[in-house]
């Protein structure tokens, strides 16, 4: 069982696999995983589940701890200027992180609207969504567990101005339970005159930050292999073993990481530092994110990337009369009329995201590496928020003007009220494109390393394959395990043992731990619960969401 903030064996005392692997003159392989966020936390639980001696470390008191995140861009529908393809790819990325984290998953409907403002048409989309359902489609007969969205051809709908109108006519329910019923506070809040038609509603559902949070926690505690340390800050790695160090092609395959442990036994209580330790691993892994450069610089690579710093908003507003969907308003990022996010909480909080630079963005939010660094370097304000938390008066500002962005189109959202509170942190964006959605991995097989540089957190789950498949290659990984073939059978073992109300107390815990509202760390309609309900031929959901744990 993982301990937070646990120390490590001596040189030679590990678990009794760890034992039995030495008994027949196999030495235990360890790898060290710097970042305990999205990608760190689930190359974590991917090594562990195969037996490697799995050691994360991350500065934070919890795991997964930002950048924001609310959507599951199950088909990339947000980015109308990226290509198809890479949407196909955010489509297969999420059905698969999905059936890994399935109670994190709040199960409501996206509806996406091209304002009268902007110059694009909501047809322009139709083609994409297409391609979108065959893809979905095709999924689910590769894999019938794979139907998580519902079924394909309820994949995409569209709804016209007539539609709409008489939908705006019937009264709004409190839980609604089919696509229509979703669209009824949808026809009455939306300012219908500032749209064109048809409005498309798409089965991208919620992603909660706080649950994905919990459910890595409660997935680590299940395995022996995984050695969290949360609270803990890495000051350097160095390489061991090193041939031709001093030449452009040299060779490691040993790094010793050098960290040290800061705990507090409650908020109010003095930290403790404690002294200086280290271990030594044979694989390095970076999953520091908007940090990595830091840790390519200690290891000698010279890479290209960008940070951007982001923020949300959370809200409450207490009129909305029930659920609602995500609503989406198309526009040109980075302009004063950028995309405006509404997405829904229970109990009626809203995170708002406003592509615009006095919301989400900022001006002076993007900087890129340079010449003599691999890292980035965000102005000193941004990384004082993300350390630290925002100051009160700029986020009461722009919690406002979130409010009143959201309520240009739907009018009575002006009653809505700031709440103190946002979800913000730095972007790694790999290369020089901002634009890009869809990365993975880096792999460095000459020196035992590899950088993982998710821009969706989505894509997590495809990097911690490609660095199992270097493992393998590289022999520190037996690719005969049955582990590894439950991966791709989607059998995670901790769903055994992890049902709804486990991750929502962990959850809720976390939530307030952060200073959120604990409905935050809610779902109002669990995917678990979706899928056992729904009609089905063939396997059952998630294999069975194994026995009807949700």
């Amino acid at each position: 069982m993982t301990h937070l903030t646990t120390t490590l064996p001596l040189e030679g005392d590990y678990t009794n696999s760890s034992i039995a692997a030495n008994a027949i003159n196999q030495p235990v392989k360890r790898v060290g995983i710097l970042g305990g966020g999205t990608a760190g936390s689930t190359i974590a639980i991917r090594l562990a589940a195969l037996g490697i001696e799995t050691y994360l470390f991350e500065k934070q008191s919890s795991l997964i701890n930002g950048p924001p995140m609310c959507h599951l861009h199950a088909g990339g529908n947000l980015y109308r200027e990226i290509p198809d393809e890479d949407c196909v790819a955010l489509l297969e990325q999420c059905i698969d992180i999905l059936r890994l984290y399935p109670h994190t998953i709040d199960v409501r409907p996206t509806v996406f609207a091209v304002p009268t403002r902007d110059a694009g048409l909501p047809e322009d989309l139709l083609p994409r969504l297409d391609i979108l359902t065959a893809a979905y489609r095709k999924l689910i007969e590769q894999d019938a567990d794979n139907k998580v969205l519902g079924e394909p051809e309820d994949y995409y709908q569209l709804y016209s101005h007539a539609q709409l109108l008489e939908l705006s006519t019937r009264e709004q329910v409190a839980k609604p339970s089919c696509i229509n019923e979703w669209m009824i506070p949808v026809a009455k809040y939306l300012d219908l005159n500032k749209v064109k038609f048809p409005l498309i509603v798409v089965q991208e559902y919620g992603w909660n930050i706080f649950r994905l949070a919990a459910s890595a926690q409660l997935a680590l505690a299940e395995y022996d292999h995984a050695h969290v340390f949360t609270n803990t800050e890495v000051k350097q790695v160095v390489a061991v073993d090193c041939t031709d160090c001093t030449t452009a092609d040299h060779h490691v395959s040993k790094w010793r990481i050098e960290y040290q442990r800061n705990t507090s036994q409650d908020k109010d209580a003095k930290t403790t530092i404690h002294s200086p330790e280290s271990i030594e691993v044979d694989y390095l892994i970076n999953a520091c994110g908007f940090r990595t450069g830091i840790i390519d610089d200690m290891v000698g690579i010279d890479v290209t990337r960008m940070v951007e710093f982001k923020s949300s908003y959370i809200t409450h507003w207490g009129e909305s009369g029930g659920q609602l969907p995500e609503i989406i308003i198309y526009g040109e990022r980075g302009t004063p009329e950028g995309m405006a996010q509404l997405t829904p909480y229970p109990d009626g909080y809203f995170q708002i995201h406003g592509m615009s630079k006095f919301i989400t963005l900022f001006n002076d939010g993007l900087v890129a590496s340079t010449k003599d660094s691999a890292q980035p370097e965000l102005p000193a304000q941004y990384v004082h928020y993300i350390e630290d938390g925002w100051d009160k008066a700029p986020l009461q500002a722009r919690s406002q003007q979130s409010i009143d962005y959201v309520a240009e189109f739907v009018p009575t959202f002006h009653s809505a009220r700031t709440v103190g509170n946002a979800l913000y942190g730095g972007q790694q964006i790999p290369g020089e494109d901002d634009t890009l959605r869809v990365a993975d991995v880096s792999l460095y097989a000459h020196l035992h390393y590899a950088r993982a540089e998710n821009v969706k957190a989505s894509s997590t789950l495809i990097a911690a394959d490609e660095i199992v498949n270097e493992l393998i290659d590289m022999g520190i990984i037996n690719d005969n395990v049955p582990a590894n073939r439950a991966r791709y059978a989607h059998q995670w073992a901790y769903l055994l043992n992890t049902n709804r109300a486990t991750v929502d107390q962990v959850a809720q815990d976390l939530a307030e731990a952060r200073g959120f509202p604990i409905a935050m760390a809610k779902v109002n309609n669990s995917i678990c619960d979706a899928l056992i309900n729904q009609p089905r031929i063939g396997q059952s959901p998630i294999n069975d969401i194994n026995k009807a744990k949700g």
